[in-house]
């Protein structure tokens, strides 16, 4: 047992060596926009510590060509990694069924969606999910043998609450993608435990980002308004959520070894008042 002493905050929860640029550690980004990445990694990486942002790429998670170049070049910088977060998205095709009259609600969601639509809202937000993860197994792995304990490389999914609620908020694709993405984790970390991989997931609520509020500043952070969210009225918090939140959700679930297939709502308390699973 750990005595007294070893169970401060800054023990139990230091990611030094192991994740996140604020707290000490080495963080690498991708994506399909070099400009974007280059810009992030200037603008976040922590001034006067340790921890670096280094952006690679650009990268497409729905290509494995780009996904297998991206681990070979991760791996002639690293013999491990001790955490993958998997963290792309798009929002997809909206129709809104506001019908009653069946007639009318075929129209309203077959005029507003499309077959393709629906592929490549699938192909972003749960098959790079799934092959983002099986390209890094055996350097998340490889960690173990050098220091690490078994069940110390983690890889946590953002998902989102959508895919934990049953109204569609004129996003089938969408909240469908998120619940195959909710499920995909939970797939992952039964079947990958036998590697001591752990796989969990965070579905947030609403946050700011470029997606929920379409657009972002020159420091790639977006703001979302109080009223915004208040004005949908089932969010108890009455507000989004906050970079702190998010990060405080990601440290437990990357140090917390004992933690293995689970989904944690960072979500205002949304789903208290929304129909869900």
């Amino acid at each position: 047992m750990a005595a007294t002493h070893q169970l401060k905050v800054d023990d139990i929860f230091s990611v030094k060596n192991f994740a996140l640029a604020a707290n000490g550690a080495k963080v690498y980004i991708t994506g399909r926009r070099s400009e974007v990445l280059d810009n992030t990694a200037e603008q976040h990486t922590p001034q006067g510590g340790k921890g670096q942002i280094i952006a690679i790429g650009p990268c497409d998670v729905t290509s494995k060509q780009d996904l297998g170049n991206f681990v070979h070049q991760i791996a002639k910088k690293e013999k491990y990694i001790n955490l993958l977060i998997t963290n792309a998205g798009v929002s997809g095709p909206k129709g809104i069924p506001e019908a009653s009259e069946a007639s009318e609600l075929h129209m309203q969601l077959w005029n507003a969606e499309s077959v393709e639509d629906w592929s490549s809202v699938m192909t972003t937000n749960v098959t790079s999910v799934y092959f983002t993860t099986v390209a890094f197994l055996p350097l998340l792995q490889a960690s173990i043998s050098h220091g690490f304990s078994p069940r110390s490389p983690s890889v946590i999914v953002i998902s989102s609450m959508s895919g934990m609620m049953r109204n569609s908020q004129g996003h089938f694709a969408y909240n469908a993608s998120k619940g195959a993405a909710v499920h995909l984790s939970k797939l992952m970390s039964s079947e990958f435990e036998k590697a001591d991989i752990r796989v969990n997931s965070i579905a947030p609520g609403y946050f700011p980002s470029e997606m929920t509020v379409k657009e972002s500043r020159e420091d790639n952070k977006s703001e979302m308004p109080h009223e915004k969210v208040q004005e949908k009225g089932h969010v108890p918090a009455q507000r989004p959520g906050k970079d702190e939140e998010m990060a405080q959700a990601v440290i437990f679930l990357a140090k917390n070894m004992y933690v293995n297939g689970q989904v944690i709502a960072v979500d205002g308390g949304t789903l208290n008042q929304v129909p869900g699973s």
